[in-house]
């Protein structure tokens, strides 16, 4: 597993973020006393794994969305060490139930890096993450989905048919897509842990610094009602 996660990690080529930072602080929702709920609901790379409480992905995004926005934020860690797409679509309801009825804004999706790392079809991968997208904007809640690469060792067929995936779902769901959730810090040692997998705190704080514009597009974006085909 180690194998394949750090050659994932040494063959992936840093993307350069194609977007400036935002001025002012955006209100997302027009009662700026409702607090806006997002979800983090991914794998170890959401979970924080090996990080200290609020040194994760959902803890420094929250920071940073509270100082940005004049609304309050909460931003809630639904990341499971391990996950493949397959354990996120059966846990869905389950990540969902525990808001005791209230409806989160966003979900930002994060799935699929433990999918190729086991080497699951890229097709099983694609009908989890399209039943996942299709269920949350049924619920009325707005998705970003992150992007995911293969690793080199599975092949280029693979990585193409994998690769892809993600820009296709965003494409035929009209949700906003950021293409690397490790852009930035993939295959920099300073930025991970000694396991050379996931990123340390620091590392976290870059993969935020670049998420985060997408993630005020996509709470700009008006939520989705209805059933979604």
């Amino acid at each position: 597993m180690r194998l394949l996660l750090g050659s994932l990690l040494a063959a992936l080529s840093l993307l350069t973020p194609a977007w400036a930072g935002q001025a002012g602080k955006p209100a997302f929702g027009a009662d700026q006393n409702t607090e806006t709920i997002i979800i983090g609901f991914g794998d170890s790379l959401m979970a924080g794994y090996g990080l200290a409480p609020g040194q994760g992905f959902t803890g420094q995004l929250e920071r940073r969305l509270d100082q940005d926005c004049d609304q309050p934020v909460s931003v809630i860690n639904a990341g499971v060490s391990g996950d493949t797409s397959t354990g996120g679509r059966s846990r869905l309801d389950w990540a969902l139930s525990a808001l005791d009825g209230k409806t989160p804004d966003l979900v930002i999706l994060e799935l699929g890096a433990n999918d190729a790392l086991r080497g699951i079809a890229p097709e099983i991968t694609r009908d989890n993450l399209d039943a996942l997208i299709t269920d949350i904007k049924s619920r009325g809640i707005r998705v970003l989905l992150a992007g995911m690469l293969a690793p080199p060792n599975m092949g280029a067929d693979y990585q193409d048919r994998f690769n892809s995936l993600f820009p296709a779902l965003a494409k035929k769901h009209d949700v906003v897509f950021y293409p690397f959730f490790l852009d930035g810090v993939a295959a920099d040692p300073a930025l991970n842990l000694d396991d050379g997998i996931h990123p340390t705190a620091e590392g976290i704080g870059i993969m935020v610094d670049r998420i985060l514009p997408f993630v005020k597009k996509a709470l700009d974006r008006p939520a989705p009602t209805g059933a979604q085909l």
